[in-house]
């Protein structure tokens, strides 16, 4: 087998910026001395989210989240997944960092292909308002 060494890779006729598209098939290979191979398109993160109850500060495939009440919120997908199988995981923490809360799937109110519904719990299991409230998605889209 041979290797190509380069520093970047251009589409052709591209300009800087130009996107390369990587397919569902591609694979790379693990930095353990084993050569193990993983799917590159699939051990990406699908979504994540940075919010304070309804307001957005930075996220990443989702278009808005949705406040339903005490440490209750939807996020809601700009691009759908592909079924309802994903996994989120998140936290947050309040009141300039005096207690930390956790993420919870919320069964009244069960993940979707486009939008996850999410609690914010403290140990007590006691709904609170996280500021922020970070949260991340993998699974497959669309």
């Amino acid at each position: 087998m041979s290797s190509i060494f380069v520093d970047t890779i251009r589409k052709i006729g591209g300009i800087l910026g130009t996107d390369i598209r990587v397919k569902t098939t591609s694979v790379y290979e693990s930095e353990n001395s084993t050569g193990t191979t993983q799917n590159l398109v699939q051990s990406l993160t699908k979504a994540w989210v940075n919010h304070d109850q309804a307001t957005v500060n930075d996220s990443f495939n989702v278009g808005s989240v949705t406040d339903n009440g005490t440490g209750d919120s939807g996020h809601n997908f700009t691009n759908n997944m592909a079924n309802i199988h994903y996994v989120g995981s998140g936290m947050g923490v309040h009141d300039g960092g005096s207690y930390s809360t956790f993420m919870s799937y919320d069964h009244d109110d069960p993940f979707t292909t486009a939008q996850a519904t999410v609690n914010q719990q403290l140990v007590d299991q006691n709904l609170h308002d996280a500021e922020p409230v970070n949260t991340m998605y993998a699974g497959d889209l669309a």
